[in-house]
């Protein structure tokens, strides 16, 4: 039985999951300089140690709302490429073992299910968790703000 680890994130009112080999590191909203021209769920760009890092507003991309930077607000820098998720808050590392992953509902809460790898049962709550492969393979056209 193999176990895998998500770090857990909120949206909204919605619990997300993303596998924690794919996180380099977690840290507080820095100050994001906007992109213009840019697709509409790229915030903009933050200096992180020298290294420019392109923060994705993860409610736009999910197909929400806009997030509003608040105190609980973090940016989850991936390791793959230099790109941070801004989320509402960030919950704790949820270990489980890979049979219990189930494949996604087809719409879970008007969340893009193209986004979904799967969705987990922890406490009587559903995670969903995202394919950060999906996120970054952007095909989203880039309009005026």
């Amino acid at each position: 039985m193999s176990m895998i680890q998500f770090v857990t994130f909120r949206i909204d009112n919605l619990l997300f999951g993303i596998d924690v080999l794919k996180v380099r590191e977690i840290n507080r909203v820095l100050e994001i300089t906007e992109v213009q021209h840019s697709p509409a769920h790229i915030r903009g760009l933050v200096n992180l140690r020298g290294q420019v890092v392109t923060i994705f507003d993860m409610g736009i991309r999910l197909g929400l709302k806009q997030r509003v930077i608040s105190e609980e607000s973090h940016n989850i820098v991936l390791k793959r490429e230099p790109v941070g998720l801004l989320v509402d808050a960030i919950g704790d590392v949820v270990q489980t073992d890979q049979d219990s992953v189930e494949q996604p509902p087809a719409n879970v809460s008007g969340i893009e299910s193209d986004f979904m790898a799967g969705v987990v049962r922890q406490n009587d709550e559903l995670i969903l968790i995202l394919s950060t492969d999906k996120i970054l393979n952007d095909k989203t056209p880039a309009k005026e703000r």
